[in-house]
């Protein structure tokens, strides 16, 4: 029998807010909830109809249980399935995939994925007071400085050594990190974002109600030559502040369902999928090596696909990543950049680290939507050497004569 189909039939995300922001004053599960009750508001799905929960969250602070708590906010049964995921940036995508794989073993019918995260409430860590302190100075761990904890190595570090190798410079980085920013603006100004993004109300720190309902993060006026005015950052030779995203907070969700539905009311069906891990030092390559896998377990080609996302955790990541797709052949790179993140990227919108990979599944749906139909191509890096990947199929619209 069959393995059915799963359909993507709703989305939703909170505006990307920047560190320190407005989304400040929020706790995961409030967020999260949030923007699960707007996704399925949307469509008309009852909570009580949700099976699974599915929610990938990268620093839950002193938080526990985030998915449970955010299904239990949002009024789904409380005897429904809800578990956390955590595999860094991939984390949103992991859920997916795991919620995806629950509906093709007829384990759900329909399933709420994405994730949730809030850089600007990490707390700070002081791991030897449990026991008592003695003389001398205490020490606060940081878990914001964003470095592999295995190796110590930054990540700027990685992502530049590993640039470096492909022959990719400060200022391709500045060029697509500027470019970014271009697309972004375009798609924001055209209402793009419409259909992703959903108001969030809430209490500022002061106590007055804000109305949040577009991204903080974007810097709309940014230039070529003002980014490479810009110092390099933790010791890296190409990154800076400018050609990287911003410590973001926010909510992205899918509402997934299996088995056979209308065009008009599948947004997309997931037809491929991966998980890839290589070199731990790795960063910019490994979401085109989990590309390429779910391509082929798609049984789809690189030429057939449309539409392509690939996480700017740095501007490295998607530079090299389609060298990579492209089997090293830098004028296919180029044309596979024509097809990437056309609608700007997390150096415009924002990183929640645990939230980033939903939101670019919503993206490429959308993008392909407009189009009339097509494939999506979603790759992440994340963790230590590790990627996910997602392909997705949306249909052309009905007309008349198919009715």
């Amino acid at each position: 029998m069959a393995s059915p189909l799963v359909h993507v039939v709703g989305v939703a995300r909170s505006p990307f807010g920047k560190f320190g922001g407005s989304l400040r004053t929020l706790s995961l599960p409030e967020l999260g909830a949030y923007v699960v009750e707007r996704a399925l508001e949307r469509i008309g799905v009852a909570p009580a109809d949700v099976d699974e929960v599915a929610l990938g969250v990268n620093f839950p602070g002193s938080d526990r249980s985030v998915a449970r708590q955010v299904q239990l906010r949002a009024g789904i049964p409380d005897d429904r399935l809800a578990y956390t995921v955590d595999r860094a940036c991939c984390s949103s995508l992991t859920a997916i995939n795991l919620a995806a794989k629950s509906i093709r073993l007829g384990e759900a019918r329909t399933a709420v994925a994405g994730g949730v995260e809030n850089l600007s409430r990490v707390p700070y860590f002081l791991e030897t007071a449990r026991f008592g302190q003695r003389l001398g100075d205490v020490v606060l761990s940081d878990q914001l400085v964003v470095a592999c904890p295995h190796s110590g190595v930054a990540r700027a570090v990685q992502a530049s050594l590993e640039a470096a190798a492909y022959g990719i410079g400060r200022a391709e980085q500045d060029e697509w990190a500027c470019r970014s920013q271009e697309r972004y603006a375009e798609a924001y100004a055209s209402g793009f974002f419409d259909d992703e993004i959903t108001t969030v109300s809430l209490h500022d720190a002061a106590g007055q109600l804000v109305e949040l309902d577009r991204d903080e993060v974007p810097r709309p006026g940014t230039t070529i030559t003002a980014l490479a005015e810009l110092p390099t950052v933790n010791g890296s030779n190409t990154v800076t502040a400018g050609n990287a995203p911003d410590l973001s907070s926010g909510a992205a969700v899918l509402v997934l369902r299996g088995g056979e539905l209308d065009n008009a009311r599948s947004l997309a069906s997931i037809v491929g999928w991966s998980a890839a891990a290589g070199d731990p030092q790795h960063i910019a390559s490994m979401p085109a090596v989990a590309g390429l896998l779910a391509l082929k377990h798609a049984g789809i080609t690189l030429d057939e696909v449309d539409v392509i996302e690939i996480n700017e955790a740095f501007a490295a990541v998607p530079l090299v990543s389609n060298l990579v797709l492209a089997g090293g052949d830098a004028t296919l790179a180029a044309e596979l950049a024509t097809r990437t993140n056309v609608n700007g990227g997390a150096i415009a919108i924002g990183h929640p680290t645990g939230a980033t990979a939903a939101r670019l599944v919503m993206t490429a749906v959308n993008e392909l939507r407009r189009r009339g139909g097509g494939i999506g191509l979603v790759c992440i890096c994340g963790g230590i050497g590790e990627a996910e990947s997602l392909v997705v199929d949306v249909p052309a619209p009905r007309t008349g004569s198919d009715t």
